[in-house]
């Protein structure tokens, strides 16, 4: 059990350091170039329903 916390621990200091070393302009660039969360999630919502509904008005023609 000891081992695995000093697994989390190793690698928690391992992803501070690879942050802390890359240059700020590439981790700017790197959150710039993520999708913002209500973009994906609002384009997801739709399609969801869409698939309910297509799935309830199967159910009742039968």
């Amino acid at each position: 059990m000891a081992s695995s916390g000093d697994d989390l621990v190793k690698y928690i200091t391992q992803k501070v350091v690879v942050y802390m070393e890359d240059p700020k302009a590439s981790r700017e660039r790197r959150k710039a170039e993520k999708q913002p969360w209500a973009q994906r999630w609002f384009g997801m919502l739709p399609l969801a329903l869409s698939i309910w509904r297509s799935k309830w008005t199967r159910e009742e023609r039968r």
